[in-house]
């Protein structure tokens, strides 16, 4: 059974993780067509402001915020959110061990 790409994204797009990330608010462009959603999440900006929610601490990188479909730019916006998670989770780690009540976001 092939499997087209169109349903691969909807299967991602119906994923435990989406629908968390859909809890934040509307997607940037706020459109419901599966591929602007799509977009939405692999350019970064969404994704790092979600993490600013969440750690709002500033840092001194700024996100790309018209990546109009430069990959160069989307790897950018990734990196600074992966960067930004792990540095949340090492200044949180040993807050969460010591009290582990708290639970992951603690």
């Amino acid at each position: 059974m092939d499997v087209t790409v169109s349903e691969l994204m909807e299967l991602f797009l119906q994923s435990p993780l989406v629908t968390w990330v859909k809890t934040f608010g509307p997607f940037g462009s706020g459109s419901q067509d599966n591929l602007t959603m799509y977009m939405d999440l692999a350019d970064g900006i969404f994704l790092n402001q979600i993490m600013l929610q969440i750690d709002p601490r500033p840092t001194n990188q700024r996100i790309n915020k018209h990546v109009n479909n430069d990959v160069n730019l989307r790897i950018q916006n990734l990196t600074i959110l992966v960067r930004n998670i792990k540095t949340y989770y090492q200044k949180n780690r040993s807050q969460g061990l010591s009290n582990s009540n708290q639970g992951l976001w603690g």
